[in-house]
Formats: structure tokens, sequence, C-alpha cells
């Protein structure tokens, strides 16, 4: 890994309040995004347990990527928190404190639309303190069958990402893809309102194990062969932004901007971690290399 620039770490300027039925538990969850300290990340605060136990949105701290992200041990866990993780990161919030009365985050709509805007409710305020851009030196993959995450390096501070999604041809979903480059304004136009997505089977199962009993089709998407079920797409590759989406929540438990060309391809939260993971190892192996030392003619000619 190799820093290739800096920049000021922001906070909201006030404390902003976002509710919405749990997707999994069906209960009502109110939120509490908070103004964070230098250099404290991003934390998740357990109001409704004793002690009011907190954990950190980091790698180290996921303890499941089976269709949502978990961070955390029962009973002081919280799951569902890509949607408002990339709301932080896509707007650049990098110090924030959540507080939050469940052991999910609130469903809101199936996007991160409803806290991107209670973001901008609550206002942004830049820091003293810096924020590193980092940048691996050789392409990083991840791969479970034919599935991939892929970061190429680069010598600028930008992220561009792009997103393949292709279920087969039987699939109700059709093959797509979206590209962008990361800033606050292109995730709140383009990624922040897109919506999770299901299949009808998938759903189905859901409902079996008793998850999601509250919510409803206008809620998230629910494709079968006849397409979307009593909801309309925003966008004709909605499915595939929102992947992106998720993406982006994801790589915000490095607590560190990245930048290069991220590529996701069939991918999800199994390899949006396994990709952060394989980051933090670079991060480690390079904060161990000695110095380098530029041989003595080079000095010269460099004098």
């Amino acid at each position: 890994m190799q820093i290739l620039g800096h920049r000021p770490q922001r906070t909201l300027r006030r404390p902003v309040e976002i509710s919405g039925i749990g997707f999994l538990s069906g209960d009502l969850v109110s939120m509490r995004l908070l103004p964070g300290e230098e250099d404290s990340g991003i934390v998740f605060r357990r109001v409704d347990l004793p002690g009011l136990p907190e954990i950190p949105a980091g790698v180290r701290h996921v303890t499941g990527t089976a269709r949502r992200t978990t961070l955390g041990h029962s009973p002081c866990d919280v799951g569902l928190v890509e949607h408002v993780l990339s709301a932080l990161g896509g707007m650049k919030v990098d110090n924030c404190v959540i507080e939050v009365d469940a052991a999910e985050a609130p469903g809101v709509d199936g996007s991160a639309g409803p806290f991107v805007e209670a973001i901008f409710e609550a206002g942004i305020v830049t820091q003293k303190a810096t924020r590193p851009v980092m940048g691996v030196e050789r392409m990083t993959c991840v791969r479970a069958g034919n599935a991939t995450v892929t970061l190429h390096p680069t010598k600028s501070t930008t992220l561009t990402l792009s997103y393949l999604l292709d279920y087969g041809s039987l699939s109700p979903i059709s093959r797509q893809m979206h590209t962008m480059d990361l800033s606050p304004e292109n995730y709140r136009a383009q990624l922040a309102w897109c919506r999770t997505f299901l299949l009808r089977e998938e759903a189905d199962a859901l409902l079996q194990q008793g998850l999601g009993s509250r919510t409803t089709l206008n809620d998230l998407l629910v494709f079968s062969r006849l397409g979307v079920e009593g909801n309309r797409l925003r966008f004709g590759n909605e499915p595939a932004r929102h992947k992106m989406l998720d993406l982006i929540g994801d790589l915000n438990l490095l607590g560190f901007d990245i930048a290069g060309h991220l590529v996701g391809c069939r991918s999800g939260h199994p390899l949006n971690v396994e990709l952060a993971r394989q980051v933090l190892r670079q991060q480690a192996e390079s904060a161990l290399d000695p110095p380098r030392i530029l041989p003595l003619q080079r000095l010269r000619r460099a004098a």
C-alpha cells in the first residue's frame, strides 16, 4: 500500500435522527447520527442495551456477511449496517457516532437515500485532522467461483467504481453494469436512492424464516419472471447501482479512503469484506517495510 494523498476529515454539524421498520425484525428502529471527534472513526452505540456498548465500524469487527453486513457478537451486534455506512462513505463523513436502539439499522426504503438526506439536514463540517488516501501497488483481486472484486492501482487520488451484475440468461434481472467516479455529488445523484433487491424465491425463503414480516413491495425490489413486483425501477440498472452502493459501504470499514479502479463482478458482501481484509493486510505489510534508500548515484543525480 502507498499513501497517495490526504484530505481533511469531516463530521456532522449536529445530531439527526432517522426511523423506520427493521427489515429483519419488523420492529420500529430509531437511529441517531451524532458528530464524532477527530480520528474517532464511525462507531455504533446500542442504546437499548445496558452500559450503551459500542461497536467500531471496522473490518475486524465483521461477524456476518450473509445477505447483509453484521458487526459485533450477539447480544451486542448490529446488522444491515452497509447502507448507513455507504451514505457516510459516499458523502465523506469520517467521524460519527451512530446510536441505534435495535440489532439492525432501520430499513427505510431499502436504499441509502434517507441517510444521505439526514446527513444534509445535519450539515457537514471540516475538521483539522486529515484522512489518508491509500492505493495498492499491485492489482488486488478476491474471487469466489465466477464472482470477483478487484482493486487496480492508480497514481491519482480518485476512486473509480465499476460493477457488472450477471445472474445468467434465465434470471428475471437483466445483465447490467454501472461505472462512476466517487464523489459526494455523484453518490447522491447516481447511487443513494438505489434499493435493495431480491428474487421472489429469496423473499419467500426469508419469510419462511420469520424475517421481513412487515416489509412490503414498496420497501424494496422483488423480481419474478414477470419483472419487478408492485414497484418501479428508479434507474434501468438499479440493481447494479445498489451493488455498488453496498460495495462502498463495506469498504468504508477500512477507516481510510482508497483510490484506484474498483471493479465488482457478480460479487456481494462476502467478497467486499474479503477485499477489505486483503487491503488491510497489504497496509500492515507496507508499514513493516524498511524505508526505501536511493542508491548513491541516484541521490547525486537527484541533487
